[in-house]
């Protein structure tokens, strides 16, 4: 085969590949409304990072020696997103603004998922084998979560932000706190946008806030049992947090 028909041959492959990740930043995140495909290529890290991983993974896979975690390696040093070539991520994955991002070596990730900075896929010890997240298709991980050893995310699950997730996360859940636990189920769907991690309820510290009105209620029959004053104990009052959300991108 002559040079030209390599040349045309390889860039036959490299086209849709840069085109399906232009494309993926493109659908979302709005900051590219008004960015050429010359800009994004340029200047968004998350595309630059998964670009580099696409070519590194393909040499890893082939057996090749460290040119992969060489090319790993340049990509953290100029995007700060760390992905190892041995990872396995699907089509459309995005990373919106990337920086701190850390992907393990036996991370799974399917299609259309959908990741924030500083959100880490790791491990949890020293363990040989499977040790990273499996993530299926079409989830959302919120800035700062961080998720552990060999868990598995179903499909269209959403972990918010700063969370830390130890545990397998149902399909179409919604997992807050840390440890993190589900707050939505499949059938109550998250009010506001996929990213509006303000608005999210959390069980937990709503168990903590009746609790505490309990305890305020009872306080306040002892007191006319015994015929004492009512305690002055301030107890805080759950209210619905109002004003705009600061989710996006």
């Amino acid at each position: 085969m002559s040079r030209p028909d390599l040349i045309t041959k390889a860039l036959s492959r490299i086209v849709p590949v840069v085109r399906a990740q232009v494309a993926a930043a493109r659908g979302r995140d709005p900051a590219t409304a008004s960015a050429s495909t010359v800009e994004i290529l340029a200047t968004w890290p998350g595309v630059q990072a998964l670009l580099a991983y696409r070519l590194a993974h393909r040499l890893y896979s082939a057996g090749v020696p460290l040119l992969p975690l060489a090319i790993s390696y340049v990509s953290r040093a100029v995007t700060a997103i760390e992905i190892h070539p041995g990872a396995k991520i699907g089509q459309g994955f995005f990373i919106d603004h990337g920086s701190g991002v850390v992907i393990g070596e036996t991370a799974e990730v399917g299609e259309n998922v959908t990741i924030y900075q500083g959100v880490t896929l790791g491990g949890t010890g020293f363990q040989a084998g499977k040790r990273h997240p499996t993530i299926e298709d079409n989830v959302t991980i919120g800035s700062g979560a961080k998720l552990l050893g060999p868990i598995h995310v179903g499909h269209g699950a959403k972990v918010g932000a700063n969370s830390v997730v130890v545990e397998d996360v149902p399909a179409c859940s919604t997992v807050v706190g840390n440890p993190g636990h589900p707050v939505k189920i499949e059938g109550r769907k998250v009010e506001g946008p996929d990213a509006d991690w303000i608005h999210l309820p959390d069980p937990l510290q709503d168990a903590v806030k009746s609790l505490s009105a309990r305890i305020k209620e009872l306080e306040k029959q002892v007191a006319d049992l015994s015929g004492e004053l009512d305690p002055d104990v301030e107890h805080p009052v759950s209210k619905p947090r109002k004003g705009r959300s600061s989710a996006g991108g």
